[in-house]
């Protein structure tokens, strides 16, 4: 009487037994309730008996639909394929200028601070030059003397008085003195520091008071309207980074990725690290920032019409490699047939496949796992 029954009367049947069980147990509820709670799981005992040997009937009936496996398809088209060279780059100022002092002294005055917009020449800082002007001070006293000597001599000499060699002696001391002096006022030159770029003024260090030796900053001076990439590129690439090789940037700081090119290739390897350097243009922007991390993407291989899918599709056997594709049949079923398969290269979970797959075939992308060849899937 079973083989018959479809789900909705299965359904109808559960209702039907299940209301006499409510009606009894409303109307025991003055009784004695352990009585009523063994009586309902007597009857719920029975009941799972019943739907349990239902569910095997119904399931009989239907025995393929319960023996095919369900499968994702996903049909095959060309598209662009790009290998890239990821590396990491930093974002690099065409001025980007460190300044530091000519001499050792203690600063007197620091004269800006970050971010002050400042002029190639213009005065940044000073440093202690006291004792110098003391020296020059001297040496102006020192050095009018001696002129006021060789005029004497000379003017002697003129009227035949005196020796010749006392002319040449004054004259001797005075160009010496002079000499010193535009030593002595060239070394006070070098106690003020200068910009030697125009730019934004960033990082300052020091402060008055403090000690600066040539080789140890003040400051930096920044200007960002011209920004390169610069990358260090492992010697392994040499063969593949040229110039005019087209670039994605990715700042995984602003999430953003911009198009560029190479536009500079060093000539020597790095001994130490065994890696070159390359440069790729960037567009000024305020978003940037000096030494940013940027992630260089060179592209190194492409193909515009390709064949390509997630490299987890791929499986393996004894043979070599192989995909599974669904050959449709009609009413959402398909046999499963084995594809053997070359791979081309691989770039972030995506392969290039160059030979065993074609545009429109129809690749089992979910429960490949579960299925064999030549067996029938419904998807």
């Amino acid at each position: 009487m079973y083989k018959t029954m479809s789900n909705r009367t299965l359904s109808r049947l559960i209702s039907l037994a299940v209301l006499p069980l409510l009606l009894a147990a409303c109307g025991q509820e003055g009784g004695d309730k352990a009585a009523q709670l063994a009586a309902l799981k007597e009857q719920k005992s029975q009941l799972e008996t019943q739907i349990a040997t239902l569910e095997k009937e119904l399931a009989a009936e239907n025995p393929t639909e319960k023996r095919l496996k369900k499968v994702g398809i996903s049909e095959l088209t060309t598209s662009a394929f790009k290998h890239y060279i990821d590396l990491q780059g930093r974002v690099d100022p065409e001025g980007n200028v460190p300044v530091t002092a000519k001499m050792p002294g203690i600063l007197t005055k620091v004269l800006v601070k970050n971010g002050d917009r400042v002029k190639a020449g213009q005065l940044l800082a000073q440093i202690d030059d006291q004792l110098m002007q003391k020296g020059i001070a001297e040496l102006n006293v020192q050095l009018a003397t001696a002129q006021d000597v060789y005029d004497r001599q000379k003017g002697l000499w003129d009227q035949k008085i005196g020796s010749e060699i006392q002319v040449i002696q004054a004259k001797t001391q005075l160009d010496a003195l002079t000499k010193t002096l535009e030593t002595m006022k060239e070394q006070v030159n070098q106690t003020k520091i200068y910009a030697p770029i125009s730019g934004n003024v960033d990082m300052v260090m020091l402060k008055a008071g403090q000690a600066i030796s040539p080789g140890f900053p003040l400051c930096n001076v920044v200007n960002m309207s011209k920004l390169k990439i610069s990358v260090e590129v492992p010697e392994a690439y040499a063969a593949k980074v040229k110039n005019g090789d087209q670039v994605m940037l990715f700042f995984p700081d602003l999430d953003s990725e911009v198009q560029s090119r190479v536009t500079y290739v060093s000539s020597s390897i790095n001994p130490a690290s065994r890696t070159f350097t390359a440069e790729c243009s960037l567009p000024a922007g305020s978003q940037y920032r000096a030494n940013m991390i940027a992630v260089v993407k060179i592209i190194d291989y492409k193909k515009q019409d390709a064949i390509v899918i997630p490299v987890n599709y791929i499986q393996t056997a004894e043979t070599g490699e192989f995909v599974l594709i669904a050959q449709k049949t009609g009413d959402n079923k398909a046999t499963v047939k084995k594809v053997d398969i070359e791979q081309g290269r691989t770039y972030n979970g995506m392969v290039e496949v160059q030979s065993g797959l074609e545009a429109g075939d129809w690749i089992i992308s979910t429960g490949f796992q579960d299925v064999n060849n030549g067996e029938e899937v419904a998807f």
